[in-house]
C-alpha cells in the first residue's frame, strides 16, 4: 500500500486524542471571559475567535504532545498492515524468522524516534 497506509494509520491514531483535547479546551473556557465579551456586544464569531479559541490553545498543545507520542506507533501499525519497507516491515520479518535481536533493535529505534518527536513538540 505504500506511504498512504502509514499516513492513514498515523492520522487515525492521532485524530481522536487531539480532537477530544481541543474540544475539551473549547468547553472549559472561563465564564468570566465570555461574560466580558458579551458585555462588549461581541458576536458569536468574535467570541469564538477571540475568547474560546485562544483559551483552547493550551489544550490543543496538550493534544499535540499526546499525538507526538503515539503517531510513530500508528505509522508502525500501518507498515504492519501493508508495506515492504520501514521499521514495521523489519519487525514483522524478524519476528517471523525468530530474530529477536533485530526485532528489539527496530523497537529501540522506534522508541528513540518517538522520544525525539515528543521532545521536539514539548
Amino acid at each position: 500500500f505504500g506511504m498512504s497506509a502509514k499516513v492513514a494509520m498515523a492520522v487515525l491514531v492521532i485524530f481522536f486524542p487531539v480532537t477530544s483535547a481541543f474540544f475539551d479546551g473549547l468547553r472549559r473556557v472561563n465564564q468570566e471571559y465570555l461574560d466580558l465579551a458579551r458585555s462588549m456586544n461581541a458576536s458569536f464569531g468574535a467570541q469564538l475567535r477571540h475568547v474560546r479559541l485562544m483559551a483552547a490553545l493550551p489544550a490543543l498543545g496538550s493534544g499535540l504532545r499526546m499525538a507526538a507520542a503515539v503517531a510513530p506507533i500508528g505509522a508502525i501499525i500501518g507498515e504492519w498492515v501493508g508495506s515492504a519497507e520501514g521499521l514495521g516491515y523489519v519487525m514483522l520479518n524478524a519476528n517471523a524468522r525468530l530474530q529477536t535481536d533485530i526485532c528489539f533493535a527496530a523497537l529501540f529505534i522506534l522508541v528513540l524516534l518517538t522520544l525525539l518527536l515528543w521532545l521536539a513538540v514539548d
